[in-house]
């Protein structure tokens, strides 16, 4: 098996470089048996003319690709028989700062057994940016982030964080954007911007937050300290807008999609969600825990696959430019702070509402938000026909003028026509919002019983 021995050039120009690193980048260099990741950095003068995978960064389509081809490369490089006749000479790599920090190809490398894999230590631009900080990164409970992954790599943090890799402006763009400063109490936040530590022309200066992508000139060699956040980044929620964004890039199936395609796909997960709730035990009955935990854990994974497809449309149209899945969370929240009055007004100490006048104010409300001529705008025309007739009658009651349905108790038999269904339909939706159930449910869990039945009878026969 081929050895590959790592090596890292510091963080500034050779002056940086351990003792150690220095000896094997030379006797590597000198045996042919040494390569650089990229010569964009200071100390890579040290090895003139050594070949390097620059290359690789003018033609992959993205960086995920750049580090497997590297590794790829790598473990491909021909072997080579010193002077002495000794053969399988270790082949050095040499990786900007710490092979230990930042450095994914070495992830990699460690993971692939195809080689063999040596890591030495190196100093990393995170020693240097201690120094330059002043700051005890123990005491102060730092954590480093990468820039490009920072809206899931910052999940969850309240700083302080030392965000490296801010190489392009769109990642910076990406950084100040993921935070809501509007919901940062205090003073409004600094960062400190840390560009080529080591180096002659090294600079450390501070900017404003909403200045982050405007006062900044970045290079591979910029990084910034955040001191604190003291809302962070929502954690799960962020993890899983970036899986769905990935896939909407690189899985065939998930970039094919539109919002049109993924119609039916919403609506069989939601009524997936339906069967897992009623699937759900009766509230008063605890008696077979394993039975209960199971349902609650498909309940777990239908709501899962219902939250993809709100993240999957909200990246729809993130993509046309239109809103984010962030956008969606704002409305949601702005819409539900403002109908709750009762809740979060001046008045949310005093006694509570009834629910028949919550339902008043609430229709009172969206009519007056939306500019509705009536109430029953907005109701979906797609609602599965009990669920709508039993949605008229309620926006009606609602109003004050309920439907006259002139319910009887007249036999089924009576019914002759299909306007005569319909009304005999309409009138067990009113009978069933009297008496406070839910005429879909009812019908679906008697089908469900009716299959059940039929289904034994069929194993019995």
């Amino acid at each position: 098996m081929n050895k590959i021995v790592v090596v890292g050039l510091g963080p500034g120009d050779e002056n940086l470089l351990t003792t150690q690193t220095a000896r094997l980048l030379a006797e590597a260099h000198a045996k042919g048996r040494l390569v650089l990741r990229t010569r964009r950095h200071p100390a890579a003068v040290v090895v003139p003319d050594a070949p390097s995978f620059d290359d690789v960064y003018e033609t992959a389509d993205s960086f995920e690709q750049v580090y497997r081809t590297i590794v790829d490369r790598l473990v491909a490089f021909p072997d080579k028989t010193d002077e002495g006749g000794e053969a399988n000479q270790p082949l050095v790599y040499a990786v900007p700062g710490s092979p230990s920090v930042a450095e994914h190809t070495v992830e990699l490398l460690l993971a692939d057994e195809r080689v063999a894999v040596e890591v030495i230590p190196a100093l990393s631009f995170v020693d240097l940016a201690w120094t330059r900080l002043g700051i005890d990164p123990l005491a102060e409970g730092v954590r480093i982030v990468d820039g490009r992954n920072f809206v899931a790599a910052a999940a969850g943090e309240r700083g302080p964080l030392l965000v490296a890799q801010c190489d392009q402006q769109h990642v910076l763009s990406d950084i100040k954007l993921s935070v809501d400063t509007a919901s940062q109490p205090g003073e409004p936040i600094e960062v400190t911007v840390i560009q080529r530590l080591g180096l002659p022309d090294e600079s450390i200066f501070t900017v404003d937050w909403d200045d982050l992508d405007r006062s900044i000139e970045p290079d591979h060699l910029t990084s910034i300290f955040i001191p604190r956040l003291a809302a962070p980044v929502a954690g799960e929620m962020a993890n899983f807008a970036w899986l769905v964004e990935r896939l909407r890039q690189e899985c065939p199936w998930d970039s094919a999609q539109t919002h049109q395609s993924l119609r039916r796909h919403l609506l069989e997960e939601a009524y997936e969600v339906l069967e897992a709730i009623d699937s759900l035990p009766d509230a008063e009955d605890h008696t077979d825990t394993d039975t209960e935990d199971s349902a609650y854990e498909l309940l777990e994974e239908e709501l899962g696959d219902l939250l993809f497809q709100v993240f999957i449309h909200a990246e729809l149209a993130a993509e046309a430019g239109r809103f984010t899945v962030a956008d969606v969370a704002r409305g949601i929240y702005n819409k539900l702070y403002h109908r709750h009055p009762h809740v979060f007004g001046d008045n949310a100490d005093a006694e509570n509402p009834t629910v028949d006048e919550l339902l008043v104010d609430w229709e009172a409300q969206k009519k007056l938000e939306k500019d509705r001529g009536s109430i029953m705008d907005g109701i979906p025309a797609v609602l599965p026909a009990l669920l709508l007739a039993s949605k008229v009658q309620k926006k009606a009651a609602s109003a004050g003028r309920p439907v006259d349905v002139g319910f009887t108790e007249s036999s089924i038999e009576s019914v002759g026509t299909e306007e005569d269904l319909g009304w005999a339909l309409m009138q067990l939706v009113s009978r069933a919002r009297a008496l406070d159930l839910d005429p879909e449910q009812a019908l679906r869990k008697v089908a469900n019983e009716v299959m059940a039945d039929f289904k034994e009878s069929e194993t019995a026969d």
